[in-house]
Formats: structure tokens, sequence, C-alpha cells
């Protein structure tokens, strides 16, 4: 249900739900989001993930332009990782709180929003990332 309530929240929000994507850490060879959605407006990246309850294992969040995001009225932490124009990894941010900010970093180009844990030990700061359909 939870699932479907996303789903709907993205349509209302001016998400391509028909975009999603699967990102692979490059450098490590093996898949870091099964499910990530795109978040490039205003209001998409402005609310995020606040509607969510929970975020699934596979699931991620790109928001692009972005090189800070904020945990205001979120419900549960995330992982933040932080890319540059390459796909590379500038800064990881494990188990980012809620009502905490990020820092902001410079050089950012997007940031990946993943599930409290995901990116330990898949994810390291100078690995490079790829989106695919």
């Amino acid at each position: 249900m939870d699932k479907i309530f996303f789903f709907l929240i993205l349509s209302i929000l001016f998400i391509d739900v028909n975009w999603f994507m699967k990102v692979f850490n490059v450098t490590k060879n093996l898949m870091v989001s099964g499910t990530a959605a795109r978040a490039d407006t205003f209001s998409t990246r402005l609310f995020g993930l606040i509607p969510r309850r929970s975020f699934g294992a596979e699931e991620g969040l790109w928001l692009e332009p972005c090189a800070m995001i904020h945990m205001c009225f979120m419900s549960f932490a995330i992982d933040a990782v932080f890319l540059d124009r390459g796909m590379k990894a500038l800064r990881v941010i494990g188990n980012l709180e809620p009502w905490r900010f990020s820092p902001w970093v410079y050089g950012a180009r997007g940031v990946l929003e993943l599930p409290a844990g995901r990116s330990a030990g898949r994810i390291a700061e100078g690995d490079v990332l790829e989106f695919r359909q």
C-alpha cells in the first residue's frame, strides 16, 4: 500500500513515474538501488520523501540539481550520496536523521537518497555510479 501511495504522490508532484532506473556502482560492480525515481522540479525536490512513512530496501530518489538536503518533516533516516556531474561520489552521509540538514557539498550536481544503511559497503567517496533503465 505504501508503494501505491508513493507512486500517487510522485504523479501529483509531476515526477514521470515511468522513468525509474537502477543505480549501479561501476567502481565496485554492484547494484545500489533497483528502483530509483528522479526528482528534478522545484516541488519534487522540495518535498522529496516527506510524504513517505518508510523507504523500501531497493528504492532510491535522485534529486537533481541539488547540493544540500533537509530532513524537515521526515519520519525516517536515510543515506545521502552527493554526486558530481561525472556521477562520482563526492560525499556519503550515512543515517541522516529527521530534522537535520546536510552540509553544502561543493561541486555536487545531485544527491541520491537511499534507505538508511544501504550505502554501507556499497558506496564510498570516489566511486562512480551509473543510472540504467
